[in-house]
Protein backbone atom coordinates (compact mmCIF):
# COMPACT_ATOMS: atom_id res chain seq x y z
CA UNK A 1 0.00 0.00 0.00
CA UNK A 2 1.19 3.40 -1.00
CA UNK A 3 2.94 5.45 2.15
CA UNK A 4 3.29 9.00 2.87
CA UNK A 5 5.75 10.93 1.60
CA UNK A 6 8.67 12.11 3.99
CA UNK A 7 12.48 13.75 4.13
CA UNK A 8 13.70 10.27 3.25
CA UNK A 9 12.04 6.38 2.54
CA UNK A 10 14.04 3.48 3.49
CA UNK A 11 13.07 0.61 1.95
CA UNK A 12 14.52 -2.29 4.17
CA UNK A 13 13.38 -5.34 2.60
CA UNK A 14 16.07 -5.25 -0.31
CA UNK A 15 19.48 -5.11 0.09
CA UNK A 16 20.32 -1.92 1.40
CA UNK A 17 18.53 1.64 1.39
CA UNK A 18 17.38 3.86 -0.62
CA UNK A 19 16.28 7.93 -1.05
CA UNK A 20 13.15 7.64 -2.71
CA UNK A 21 13.63 9.16 -6.00
CA UNK A 22 11.89 12.68 -6.90
CA UNK A 23 11.64 13.74 -3.23
CA UNK A 24 14.38 16.68 -1.61
CA UNK A 25 15.26 16.17 1.53
CA UNK A 26 13.91 18.27 4.49
CA UNK A 27 15.84 19.42 7.54
CA UNK A 28 15.67 16.90 10.12
CA UNK A 29 17.45 17.20 13.62
CA UNK A 30 20.24 15.19 15.06
CA UNK A 31 18.77 12.65 16.65
CA UNK A 32 16.72 11.36 13.62
CA UNK A 33 19.60 11.79 11.48
CA UNK A 34 21.19 9.44 13.85
CA UNK A 35 18.75 7.09 13.76
CA UNK A 36 18.49 7.28 10.21
CA UNK A 37 22.17 5.98 10.18
CA UNK A 38 21.61 3.39 12.14
CA UNK A 39 18.75 2.16 10.09
CA UNK A 40 21.12 2.58 7.05
CA UNK A 41 23.19 0.57 8.88
CA UNK A 42 21.41 -2.06 9.95
CA UNK A 43 19.71 -2.54 6.64
CA UNK A 44 23.20 -3.10 4.86
CA UNK A 45 24.07 -5.63 7.21
CA UNK A 46 20.75 -7.67 6.34
CA UNK A 47 22.13 -6.93 3.34
CA UNK A 48 25.32 -9.26 3.51
CA UNK A 49 23.23 -11.82 5.01
CA UNK A 50 20.90 -12.50 2.45
CA UNK A 51 22.45 -15.41 0.52
CA UNK A 52 20.49 -18.63 -1.03
CA UNK A 53 17.95 -18.76 0.75
CA UNK A 54 16.20 -21.00 2.73
CA UNK A 55 12.57 -23.52 1.39
CA UNK A 56 9.94 -21.18 0.85
CA UNK A 57 6.61 -21.32 3.42
CA UNK A 58 3.86 -19.88 1.63
CA UNK A 59 1.47 -19.95 4.64
CA UNK A 60 2.39 -17.12 5.99
CA UNK A 61 2.71 -19.29 9.56
CA UNK A 62 6.18 -17.01 10.16
CA UNK A 63 9.50 -17.44 11.80
CA UNK A 64 8.61 -18.47 15.12
CA UNK A 65 5.49 -18.24 17.58
CA UNK A 66 3.90 -14.33 18.22
CA UNK A 67 6.44 -12.55 20.84
CA UNK A 68 3.92 -11.83 23.46
CA UNK A 69 5.47 -9.63 25.62
CA UNK A 70 4.79 -8.41 29.13
CA UNK A 71 6.09 -4.68 28.05
CA UNK A 72 3.36 -2.69 25.75
CA UNK A 73 3.05 0.50 24.26
CA UNK A 74 5.36 3.12 25.75
CA UNK A 75 3.87 5.95 23.55
CA UNK A 76 0.36 7.69 23.38
CA UNK A 77 -2.27 5.05 23.09
CA UNK A 78 -6.20 4.75 22.47
CA UNK A 79 -8.42 1.85 22.20
CA UNK A 80 -10.46 1.21 18.95
CA UNK A 81 -11.97 -1.81 17.65
CA UNK A 82 -11.24 -2.96 14.03
CA UNK A 83 -14.39 -2.83 12.05
CA UNK A 84 -12.79 -4.30 8.77
CA UNK A 85 -9.42 -5.60 7.35
CA UNK A 86 -8.54 -4.06 3.68
CA UNK A 87 -4.86 -5.61 3.28
CA UNK A 88 -1.78 -6.67 5.05
CA UNK A 89 -1.02 -3.24 6.29
CA UNK A 90 -4.13 -1.62 6.50
CA UNK A 91 -7.62 -1.70 8.27
CA UNK A 92 -10.89 -0.13 9.25
CA UNK A 93 -11.05 0.90 12.91
CA UNK A 94 -13.70 2.67 14.90
CA UNK A 95 -12.44 4.72 17.84
CA UNK A 96 -15.59 5.56 18.84
CA UNK A 97 -16.14 8.39 16.13
CA UNK A 98 -17.09 6.25 13.19
CA UNK A 99 -15.28 4.38 10.44
CA UNK A 100 -11.37 5.52 10.03
CA UNK A 101 -9.12 3.73 7.91
CA UNK A 102 -5.36 2.77 9.49
CA UNK A 103 -2.20 2.66 8.25
CA UNK A 104 0.51 0.21 10.26
CA UNK A 105 3.69 2.46 10.39
CA UNK A 106 7.00 0.85 9.43
CA UNK A 107 5.87 -1.99 7.20
CA UNK A 108 4.50 -2.50 3.73
CA UNK A 109 3.10 -6.03 2.60
CA UNK A 110 2.37 -7.31 -0.81
CA UNK A 111 -0.46 -5.72 -2.68
CA UNK A 112 -3.85 -7.21 -3.87
CA UNK A 113 -6.26 -4.35 -3.53
CA UNK A 114 -4.20 -1.38 -5.33
CA UNK A 115 -6.29 -0.44 -8.64
CA UNK A 116 -5.18 -1.37 -11.74
CA UNK A 117 -2.03 -3.92 -9.87
CA UNK A 118 -2.05 -7.51 -10.17
CA UNK A 119 -2.07 -9.27 -6.83
CA UNK A 120 1.08 -9.85 -5.64
CA UNK A 121 2.65 -13.07 -4.30
CA UNK A 122 2.11 -13.41 -0.40
CA UNK A 123 -0.56 -10.54 -0.83
CA UNK A 124 -3.18 -12.65 0.38
CA UNK A 125 -1.35 -14.52 2.81
CA UNK A 126 -0.77 -11.27 4.07
CA UNK A 127 -4.14 -10.25 4.12
CA UNK A 128 -5.07 -13.26 5.82
CA UNK A 129 -2.48 -13.42 8.59
CA UNK A 130 -3.56 -10.15 9.67
CA UNK A 131 -7.12 -10.98 9.57
CA UNK A 132 -6.24 -13.78 11.75
CA UNK A 133 -4.84 -11.43 14.38
CA UNK A 134 -7.10 -8.78 14.65
CA UNK A 135 -10.52 -8.78 12.50
CA UNK A 136 -13.18 -7.85 14.94
CA UNK A 137 -10.88 -7.24 18.24
CA UNK A 138 -10.84 -4.33 20.32
CA UNK A 139 -6.90 -2.80 20.05
CA UNK A 140 -4.51 -0.72 21.13
CA UNK A 141 -3.61 2.13 18.95
CA UNK A 142 -0.06 3.78 19.50
CA UNK A 143 0.85 6.85 18.08
CA UNK A 144 4.43 7.64 16.81
CA UNK A 145 5.08 11.24 15.52
CA UNK A 146 2.31 11.87 12.81
CA UNK A 147 -1.47 11.27 13.11
CA UNK A 148 -2.19 11.08 9.29
CA UNK A 149 -0.76 10.33 6.28
CA UNK A 150 -1.20 12.19 2.70
CA UNK A 151 -4.10 10.19 2.04
CA UNK A 152 -5.63 10.90 5.59
CA UNK A 153 -4.88 7.13 7.44
CA UNK A 154 -4.44 7.27 10.81
CA UNK A 155 -1.00 6.39 11.40
CA UNK A 156 -0.33 3.72 14.27
CA UNK A 157 1.98 0.57 15.86
CA UNK A 158 -1.32 -2.03 16.96
CA UNK A 159 -1.31 -3.61 19.84
CA UNK A 160 -2.97 -6.74 21.16
CA UNK A 161 -3.63 -7.12 24.45
CA UNK A 162 -4.09 -10.59 26.22
CA UNK A 163 -3.48 -12.46 29.81
CA UNK A 164 -0.57 -13.52 27.61
CA UNK A 165 0.89 -10.06 27.64
CA UNK A 166 1.05 -7.71 24.45
CA UNK A 167 1.47 -8.77 21.01
CA UNK A 168 2.83 -5.45 18.47
CA UNK A 169 0.74 -6.79 15.05
CA UNK A 170 3.44 -4.24 12.73
CA UNK A 171 6.06 -6.85 14.25
CA UNK A 172 3.64 -10.01 13.98
CA UNK A 173 3.15 -9.63 10.19
CA UNK A 174 7.34 -9.73 9.87
CA UNK A 175 7.85 -12.52 12.18
CA UNK A 176 5.70 -14.12 9.98
CA UNK A 177 7.06 -13.50 6.70
CA UNK A 178 4.03 -11.46 4.98
CA UNK A 179 6.02 -7.71 5.59
CA UNK A 180 8.63 -6.16 5.17
CA UNK A 181 10.67 -3.11 7.19
CA UNK A 182 9.45 0.11 5.67
CA UNK A 183 10.17 3.14 7.19
CA UNK A 184 9.78 7.09 6.92
CA UNK A 185 10.60 9.42 9.79
CA UNK A 186 9.76 10.45 11.88
CA UNK A 187 7.51 7.64 12.65
CA UNK A 188 10.52 5.46 13.52
CA UNK A 189 10.61 4.17 16.89
CA UNK A 190 10.31 0.64 16.77
CA UNK A 191 13.00 0.82 13.37
CA UNK A 192 15.61 -1.42 15.61
CA UNK A 193 12.78 -3.77 16.97
CA UNK A 194 11.30 -4.53 13.40
CA UNK A 195 14.54 -5.17 11.47
CA UNK A 196 15.08 -7.66 14.32
CA UNK A 197 11.83 -9.43 13.48
CA UNK A 198 12.42 -9.19 9.89
CA UNK A 199 15.89 -10.85 10.08
CA UNK A 200 14.42 -13.66 12.10
CA UNK A 201 11.38 -14.24 9.45
CA UNK A 202 14.18 -14.39 6.52
CA UNK A 203 16.70 -16.56 8.64
CA UNK A 204 14.03 -19.03 8.93
CA UNK A 205 13.08 -18.59 5.10
CA UNK A 206 9.10 -17.80 6.13
CA UNK A 207 6.98 -16.13 3.71
CA UNK A 208 8.54 -13.36 1.35
CA UNK A 209 12.31 -14.92 2.13
CA UNK A 210 11.19 -18.15 0.50
CA UNK A 211 11.64 -19.44 -3.06
CA UNK A 212 8.56 -17.54 -4.64
CA UNK A 213 6.88 -19.74 -7.10
CA UNK A 214 7.91 -20.38 -10.47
Amino acid sequence: MPWPDGPAWFHLGTLGASRRPGFGPRPVGRAVQTRLFRVALAALLIGTAIGCGSAASETGSGASADAWASLGPVGRTERARVVRIVDGDTIIVDRGRGNERLRYIGIDTPETVKPDTPVAWMGPQATAANQALVAGREVVLERDVSETDQYDRLLRYVWLESDAGWLMVNEALLRRGVAQVTTYPPDVAYVERFLQAQRAAHEAGAGLWGSPPP
